[in-house]
């Protein structure tokens, strides 16, 4: 494997890792805003 595959292999990844953080973050976020819990069940 060549170092410009690596290297997008590489960049694609980190896009994945870097969307699923950020629609976590905003779902934190605005569980915040709404008083919600964040993953659906209730905890009381």
């Amino acid at each position: 494997m060549s170092l410009t595959t690596k290297r997008i292999i590489l960049i694609v990844a980190i896009v994945i890792i870097a969307f699923i953080l950020g629609r976590l973050a905003v779902r934190g976020f605005m569980n915040l805003l709404l008083g919600g819990t964040l993953f659906g069940g209730n905890i009381l």
